[in-house]
């Protein structure tokens, strides 16, 4: 009998996971899965409220990492897993999970340093690497303790004598507490088109939003002569400030076999009736020629409650591309398709929002009142963002060292 329940137990033990059978630590275990999912954010001068790169910084935040991991509040990503795959899919695995868990639950212990894994390498303040040249909105601007400030547009001219193929880009808020966002356009004297579709955005930042950095063999251009437009959303916050925030650049070394460019489905004329507590609205885009779909990110505000893209091709088809169930204005996410979807001129993106602007949403400004289109966060947007990708064509000479800084 007695050797018969030490035989159960053994099977028993044999099938629980690999964590339940030896001591979870940090330096063998956690830091490996934190190094992954957490420290692009979780690091000194990043948008994260705490550092996690050593086993001094983490270990007070156990508990919290622990319950923040079970309840999937983080890594953030709100994207329905029933449709679409996506290669910055920043879920952690049912595995990882367990390990945080097991290690918080066995008294998050540190084990031994040498089993650290090597760190990921950052270039202080950027997530691109060493950028080729860093561009500022050109001036100082004091941004006041309160009130409200207008949306503003700083036109600078980088001073490109040659065209320039872009393979990375990244915005840096200089005053992080008071920038809300940074969108940059490219003024292109030989594309002027381009500003009604929104194919002229080079790079934006919000919480949440990824740095551009397009896979090998694909850039964005912006052609001689053009300028760079900077739109900035300042959120005083009661104390005044001067900001002066840029981006970073990295050049492409040779031409690109794809040329990158943005898209939009928008829609500027809805209007949320007070109290409604699941508007609808629509908007749609038809390829123009040929593409390659990159990447989505649906863009509303603080009434916000799920978007769906769904593409429709010529041939009656359809598939629904990424849905957002549970929109968050807070993490204002870019989800990038494992695979480049091919759509054939004449395919339509069909984008689907509802909004609640009901006293039963805790973000809601003011729910007696009609919402309409605006820039301020208390009035609404809707727009479903794509990046796609088309055969480049011969774009003049390619910036070499002559271009840097």
């Amino acid at each position: 009998m007695r050797s018969s329940l030490i035989f159960a137990c053994a099977v028993l033990w044999a099938g629980l996971p690999g964590w339940a059978a030896s001591k979870v630590t940090y330096s063998k275990d956690v830091a490996r899965i934190l190094n992954h999912r957490c420290v692009e954010c979780h690091r000194s001068g990043e948008a994260a409220p705490m550092t996690l790169t050593s086993y001094k910084e983490v270990r007070p935040w156990a508990k919290a990492i622990k319950a923040a991991v079970l309840t999937k509040k983080m890594p953030p990503w709100l994207a329905d897993p029933a449709h679409g795959k996506f290669a910055n899919d920043r879920r952690l695995t049912p595995e990882e999970i367990e390990t945080i868990v097991a290690w918080v639950d066995q008294g998050a212990p540190e084990g031994n340093p040498k089993d650290l894994p090597q760190p990921p390498e950052f270039v202080t303040g950027w997530n691109i690497g060493k950028p080729d040249r860093i561009i500022d909105i050109g001036q100082d601007f004091e941004v006041p303790a309160s009130g409200e400030v207008p949306y503003k547009y700083f036109t600078v001219d980088p001073g490109f004598t040659e065209d320039m193929w872009i393979e990375a880009a990244e915005c840096r808020p200089d005053q992080r507490s008071v920038v809300h966002h940074i969108i940059v356009f490219v003024v292109d004297p030989k594309e002027p088109q381009l500003a009604a579709t929104g194919g002229n955005l080079l790079v934006g930042w919000a919480p949440g939003d990824p740095p551009m950095n397009y896979a090998p063999g694909t850039a964005k251009l912006v052609r001689a002569g053009s300028k760079l437009r900077f739109q900035m959303h300042y959120t005083p916050n009661g104390v005044a400030v001067r900001d002066r925030s840029y981006i970073g650049l990295r050049f492409a070394k040779e031409p690109p076999k794809y040329r990158a460019l943005t898209g939009r489905a928008i829609n500027f004329t809805f209007r949320i009736p007070p109290g409604a507590p699941n508007h609808e609205v629509t908007a749609s885009y038809t390829v123009k020629e040929d593409i390659r779909l990159t990447s989505l990110m649906p863009h509303m505000h603080l009434r916000g409650k799920d978007f769906r893209y769904t593409v429709t091709f010529p041939d009656g088809r359809s598939e629904v591309l990424l849905f957002v169930p549970r929109y968050d204005f807070n993490w204002q996410l870019a989800y990038v398709l494992q695979d480049p979807l091919f759509l054939p001129k004449g395919s339509r993106i069909d984008c689907v929002a509802h909004y609640d602007n009901s006293p039963n949403n805790k973000w809601n400004p003011d729910p007696t009142k009609e919402v309409r289109w605006g820039d301020q966060t208390w009035e609404e947007m809707m727009i479903g963002w794509f990046n796609y990708t088309v055969e480049a064509q011969p774009a003049g000479n390619l910036l070499s060292k002559s271009g840097a800084e």
